[in-house]
């Protein structure tokens, strides 16, 4: 009998990580789930046995590297090695720059970006002397082209981008079989727009379009079981890094038309809304966000990603077919 995966996934108790869980628990993975807020690792630990899985609840504040090391190895006391480490947890602020706090800025890098460091620090620590195991670091499209509002997530993502360049060329440098992946996700309805810290005047909203968490998790999924750098979720995430590259002043203009509304529902905030940027806000929100009605649940873009041969084959078989219908026309 093949010995389950040993799994740890941050920001585990809500949205892409919760979704993510899921994923792993469904086959039976052992699970570490990282977050702070232990009551949503409890609900999220009974999903996974629920499921066939077995799960550790490690409460944990990414942006401690000593908390994230002390979880890890409570893991592999519990579980034994550590096959997969999925560097998910996130934490973001909606508003101008000239709006915004240091205090802010430092909570959002330390989450985003050093969170995703310390844990790729800590897994490699186990990992490498084994010469195996998996480390995910779950990016946006906001790697590659920053948009208003959200300029401290933007640069973390933009870190992560940097850091995640540099190991996989001493990786491949050092011939080592130990892998990396970088995810880039598009817009999702999560929890996050519930609860992020913001100062427009309307709700918050992904940018649409966007998908459910779940076709993240596919993603997340399918990039721990292959061997490739980097895969990218959503045409609107491929057309983001492309355009940016091709013409970044003409991004830029669109963005500053369109950023700011595409960013909000038409729905005034609630001034006294709790955010999540310095404590959990108390409840089990789950995996999804308010907006499963316009949610997308499946990506041509990724299924053609992760269908290779299958498009080509319809190339080809479509491309015959107008051949034929040209011939047989000619021949008339």
């Amino acid at each position: 009998m093949q010995k389950p995966e040993v799994v740890v996934v941050t920001g585990a108790s809500a949205g892409v990580g919760r979704a993510t869980v899921r994923e792993f628990a469904q086959r039976g993975a052992y699970i570490g789930l990282l977050a702070r807020d232990r009551e949503r690792l409890e609900e999220a630990r009974r999903e996974v046995e629920a499921m066939g899985g077995r799960a550790l609840v490690l409460p944990t504040d990414v942006a401690n590297p000593d908390e994230v090391e002390a979880a890890a190895q409570a893991v592999e006391d519990e579980f034994g090695p550590i096959d997969i480490w999925i560097n998910n947890a996130m934490t973001s602020v909606l508003s101008p720059v000239h709006q915004m706090q240091p205090d802010e800025y430092r909570r959002v890098i330390e989450v985003t970006l050093l969170g995703q460091i310390y844990g790729a620090l800590t897994a490699l620590r186990r990992m490498l002397p084994r010469d195996r195991g998996k480390i995910i670091f779950v990016s946006s499209a906001l790697a590659y082209r920053g948009i208003p509002l959200q300029s401290a997530y933007s640069a973390a993502k933009h870190g992560v981008e940097g850091f995640f360049d540099a190991l996989r060329a001493e990786l491949l440098h050092d011939n080592s079989s130990v892998q990396i992946t970088l995810v880039n996700l598009p817009g999702l309805n999560t929890p996050q727009f519930q609860w992020v810290r913001s100062r427009m005047p309307n709700m918050a909203q992904p940018v649409p379009p966007f998908f459910q968490p779940e076709v993240a998790a596919r993603a997340i999924y399918w990039a721990a079981h292959n061997d490739r750098p980097r895969v990218y979720v959503g045409r609107n995430t491929v057309g983001a890094v492309v355009l940016n590259k091709i013409f970044p002043g003409l991004v830029d203009r669109y963005l500053a038309r369109t950023g700011y509304m595409a960013q909000q529902t038409n729905q005034p905030r609630d001034p006294n809304h709790e955010d999540n940027l310095f404590e959990p806000v108390p409840g089990d929100y789950g995996a999804h966000g308010p907006f499963d009605r316009r949610a997308k649940t499946s990506s041509f873009q990724w299924w053609a990603t992760t269908h290779r041969g299958s498009l080509a084959l319809m190339v080809t078989a479509i491309a015959g077919v107008l051949g034929a219908l040209l011939y047989w026309r000619s021949e008339g």
